[in-house]
């Protein structure tokens, strides 16, 4: 996990008003808390960060896991597969917008004005597809292909995650 990821995540849990979040990966284990140092004070944020449990131990874990999740359901998938790759087929060719940080995402600079994009919009290379809102800062995020809005695949208004699709777009 990058420092970047990491501060974007305490600006998260700290907006948010959760007052503890537990994240760990097979390399890092973060535990985040917040406690109110005082009534016009803002609040202290303590970072933990510590090294995971030695990689051999964690896929002996998982190999006991698998094979009974993989006996139960393995006819169900099998049946399933060939649905997604037609969809993957047809949908190879569009780009996706990713979200650079963790935030509110608006289609709109305003409530009461108009999207910035539709479906069916072609757009150019460096104009505004949304805004993010994150420590109440908004910021614009500009296309970075040329092209026609497919799907939006984030709802007005919704909060979005580091690296988490926005839009399709189909290139030109």
């Amino acid at each position: 996990m990058k420092l970047n990821e990491i501060q974007e995540l305490i600006k998260f849990v700290a907006k948010s008003g959760v007052s503890e979040v537990d994240l760990e990966t097979k390399d890092v284990k973060i535990n985040i808390k917040t406690t109110p140092k005082g009534r016009n004070n803002p609040q202290e944020y303590q970072q933990v960060i510590q090294t995971a449990v030695p990689v051999a131990t964690i896929p002996q874990q998982v190999q006991m896991q698998q094979p009974v999740v993989a006996a139960s359901e393995a006819a169900p998938p099998a049946a399933e597969k060939p649905a997604p790759a037609k969809e993957k087929e047809t949908a190879s060719n569009l780009v996706e917008v990713k979200s650079p940080m963790i935030g509110t995402f608006y289609r709109s600079p305003s409530p009461d004005k108009p999207s910035f994009v539709n479906v069916g919009d072609e757009i150019k290379k460096g104009d505004v597809l949304c805004i993010i809102e994150a420590m109440k800062l908004f910021n614009e995020i500009e296309s970075e292909v040329s092209g026609k809005i497919v799907k939006v695949l984030v709802d007005d208004a919704s909060p979005v995650e580091y690296e988490q699709p926005l839009f399709l777009v189909e290139p030109f």
